[in-house]
């Protein structure tokens, strides 16, 4: 069981519910420390003070603000006794639905679990409250050093907190635009088959797994017993799309051939036929109709 990080309530209305905050998330990156290359030594980073030039212990350290003539010090006590509503509590403000909120703004997320055993059954109401409405709260609270913005919603019936970046710390990103460009509606068409095509019911399988980390992995085990090193495959060269109905239409192709191995048949998209700006009317049609061939039918890969 992860320990808890932080410690408080949350405030709805005049609703309290004791929580603790657990972090919802785990890193498995391979971490790697600094080393003296010629003797294999240990390179550390130490703590020291400049005005005495020597190592200070961990309780000789605290917190200050520096001004122009002195340092303030700041201790922890006082931070945990800040003149604000959120210092203890993660203050609920208002609901709104989830698709109202800018995906950019929601960072890591939280697990929120009941104190004790009087504050299941207000965390309980609320699980329920959030589920059946399809919304979302917004709450603040105070962490590290600064206020924050963040949502509360459920998880398998489990409430989870995510960090939020207030609206200014967004930035703009119009400078990033492209250059003035027209598509057609054949191409917007052809890149929707495309996003059929590549279409799945859940986020899971081989191609969603850390691939960086398991080859790090394979090259620490290769060294550690002296075999070859794995050959990293060859990059592909980037190439100008000149024809981009040609390029989308090659995509759906081999999407499709990449999906052969699902469990049912794959759909097939067909991608619409480019038609000709210049021809402003329709040609007449012909007396004589051409013999009409069978309809195609409809294929699956």
């Amino acid at each position: 069981m992860p320990r808890a990080i932080w410690s408080g309530a949350i405030s709805f209305g005049l609703v309290s519910v004791p929580i603790q905050v657990v972090s919802a998330t785990e890193d498995h990156s391979i971490r790697f420390h600094q080393y003296h290359l010629p003797d294999q030594g240990r390179v550390r980073y130490r703590k020291v003070c400049e005005l005495e030039d020597r190592e200070v212990p961990q309780d000789e350290i605290g917190k200050g603000y520096e001004t122009a003539t002195q340092v303030i010090p700041i201790t922890d006590e006082d931070l945990s006794n800040l003149p604000l509503p959120t210092a203890k509590a993660i203050e609920i403000d208002a609901f709104v639905p989830l698709e109202s909120i800018d995906p950019i703004r929601i960072a890591e997320g939280y697990y929120l679990q009941p104190a004790d055993q009087v504050a299941a059954k207000p965390y309980k109401l609320l699980v329920k409250a959030l589920g059946r409405s399809a919304k979302v709260a917004v709450a603040k609270y105070a962490w590290s050093g600064r206020e924050r913005l963040g949502i509360l919603r459920v998880r398998d019936d489990v409430l989870v907190l995510h960090a939020m970046r207030w609206e200014d710390e967004i930035r703009d990103p119009a400078e990033l635009l492209p250059p003035p460009t027209e598509v057609t509606e054949e191409e917007i068409a052809g890149a929707l088959a495309l996003m059929d095509t590549m279409t799945i019911d859940k986020l899971e399988g081989e191609e969603f797994t850390d691939r960086y980390t398991e080859a790090v992995a394979q090259i620490i085990e290769a060294k550690r017993e002296e075999k070859p090193l794995p050959q990293a495959p060859e990059p592909q060269e980037p190439t100008q799309v000149l024809d981009l109905m040609a390029a989308l239409q090659e995509s759906v192709q081999k999407a499709q051939a990449s999906r052969t191995g699902d469990a049912g048949p794959a759909e097939v998209h067909e991608l619409p036929t480019p038609t000709r700006k210049t021809a402003a009317k329709k040609q007449p049609a012909r007396k004589t109709a051409a013999k009409k061939s069978p309809g195609r039918r409809p294929r699956t890969a």
